[in-house]
């Protein structure tokens, strides 16, 4: 008999154990609710309601206090030793949801930082960003080459319906008669087009990078 008893309170206390912490209400009182947090030597308060937010992570389980036996300072904060820089910016996205980061502050640092806390969310909004990122700094804006040709009236339409390779009609000046044909007066255009290049990956353009205008007469 005195087994099935040991083994009857051994099945309760596992039962015990299984039950999620977080399902538990906090017991009332000021120290159940905030907790000390000292992150490589400077104190955060917050509250258990917080930290618990992302339930999976680190943070979650250290003030449950039942799966972590974590050291506390003197005044009896949770020590962990992780840099504080980037800990407040994981702390207030607990609290609101948002990923506020100063200028300064590397995405790479909070990232390694959420991956350790282990919150699930911040690490795909970081991810994201970084990777939005890096898709801008890759699409260098195109460059424009100018090029002016000359040409006469009737070379005109010809000349602009057959223009390619991605050359854009962009002005047109008239330049009067410089030529006498018999007694007909030719008029003479200047045709403005443009072109843009984009760099390729290893930073060289298939054509010169500045603006350049080429006067050319089309025979």
């Amino acid at each position: 008999g005195v087994r099935m008893r040991m083994e009857g309170r051994e099945e309760m206390q596992g039962a015990v154990g299984l039950r999620c912490t977080w399902d538990i209400p906090p017991p009332a009182g000021a120290q159940a609710k905030w907790v000390r947090l000292n992150v490589g030597g400077t104190v955060f308060l917050t509250t258990r309601q917080t930290l618990c937010r992302e339930q999976k992570s680190f943070l979650c389980r250290l003030c449950q206090g039942e799966e972590l036996q974590s050291d506390r300072d003197e005044t009896g904060a949770y020590l962990i030793d992780r840099d504080p820089t980037y800990f407040g910016p994981i702390l207030n996205f607990l609290r609101h949801g948002k990923l506020v980061l100063d200028k300064d502050m590397a995405e790479e640092g909070i990232l390694e930082e959420a991956e350790f806390y282990n919150i699930g969310p911040l690490i795909r909004i970081i991810k994201d960003r970084m990777e939005e990122k890096d898709y801008t700094v890759t699409q260098v804006p195109p460059k424009h080459v100018y090029r002016v040709l000359q040409c006469q009236e009737e070379e005109l339409t010809q000349m602009v319906s057959t223009m390619s390779d991605g050359w854009r009609f962009e002005q047109l000046v008239n330049i009067g008669s410089s030529y006498n044909y018999g007694n007909e007066d030719q008029t003479e255009f200047l045709c403005v087009v443009s072109k843009e290049l984009y760099n390729s990956p290893n930073g060289l353009s298939s054509e010169p990078s500045h603006k350049a205008k080429v006067r050319s007469t089309l025979l």
